[in-house]
């Protein structure tokens, strides 16, 4: 019985976790994203425009991934 107790106690905690698991992981997701689409071709009337300065420069490689 005192099993339950302590389930019960301790399930209060759950829903801020996910939460904050959340939040955290759309902000990850957001910025990471973010990086990809500005290193990605640019798109038509883009080609000339200047990067920002925020964003780093990726090195392509012939094998990417391998090595």
């Amino acid at each position: 019985m005192f099993i339950l107790a302590e389930v019960a106690n301790s399930a209060s905690h759950f829903p801020y976790a996910t939460v904050i698991v959340g939040v955290v992981g759309f902000i990850a997701a957001a910025s990471i994203g973010s990086i990809a689409w500005y290193n990605s071709k640019r798109p038509v009337g883009w080609k000339n425009k200047k990067r920002p300065d925020i964003v780093p420069d990726v090195d392509k490689s012939e094998n990417p991934g391998l090595g």
